[in-house]
């Protein structure tokens, strides 16, 4: 236990900038508080010593904001940042030198017995207000974007985002735990690339309009007036990619 409690106390100064000297860590980081509670309260636990241990899981949760069953599994070198919100369930398993950001919820989805939350492997990343729910397993050096639900298995060196979760492969890089800014939107990406499709046709159906219009020629005048004005009603409709509500949803995707 106190070799764990010492791997966590190091990790906060390589992963927190604002970590300045030991007694601000100690005092003023309730995720760190959290750990130190539930590292003794989960040491009774084991033991099969009853209420104390919820107890001391009550107590720890009313001084930091964050709740952990005192049965779950947690690893060393773990750091919670900013800590409130987050929940840990009873069976819930995390690796080593995880980094868990305030609002996460590692929790179940029913009343089902046994094995009922998430197990999460090492290097993981769990982004601000994100939900990791069910007896699924997360793999080794994924990182979970913030505000993502997660409810099936994610295998190792990969990004999730989005509601549910969608998985976005980056199969031999290895996670930089502080590396925020280069997670990739991929509603935006997908939009983006419906929209070339549908660039493609236009432009497809403009050649056929073309074509279709010089056969037309051969006709009498009035026809192919007719004809053109029939073309021009099917034209106003092409959704073109200028738009500003299409430019101002996909921001700097473009």
């Amino acid at each position: 236990m106190l070799l764990s409690l010492v791997a966590d106390f190091r990790i906060i100064f390589e992963r927190d900038p604002a970590a300045r000297n030991w007694l601000e860590v100690l005092f003023c980081y309730p995720g760190f508080q959290a750990l130190l509670f539930h590292r003794f309260s989960h040491q009774l636990y084991r033991l099969g010593l009853p209420f104390i241990p919820r107890l001391l899981s009550h107590l720890a949760r009313f001084l930091t904001g964050v709740e952990i069953h005192p049965g779950a599994q947690i690893g060393e070198g773990v750091f919670i940042d900013h800590g409130m919100g987050v929940v840990i369930g009873e069976t819930a398993i995390i690796g080593d030198y995880a980094l868990i950001y305030q609002g996460v919820t590692l929790g179940g989805t029913g009343k089902q017995s046994g094995k009922r939350h998430p197990t999460l492997g090492e290097n993981v990343v769990v982004g601000a207000g994100a939900k990791v729910l069910g007896n699924i397993s997360v793999g080794n050096n994924v990182r979970i974007g913030a505000g993502s639900v997660v409810l099936r298995d994610v295998p190792s060196d990969c990004t999730v985002v989005g509601i549910p979760g969608r998985i976005v492969h980056r199969s031999g890089v290895k996670v930089n735990p502080l590396e925020h800014g280069n997670l990739p939107d991929s509603e935006a990406t997908v939009i983006r690339l419906l929209l070339d499709r549908i660039e493609a046709l236009e432009e497809q159906m403009e050649k056929l309009e073309t074509s279709r219009q010089r056969e037309l020629e051969t006709f009498s005048s009035n026809f192919y007036q007719s004809c053109s004005e029939s073309f021009a009603v099917k034209r106003e409709k092409i959704c073109h990619v200028g738009d500003r509500e299409i430019e101002e949803f996909l921001g700097g995707t473009l």
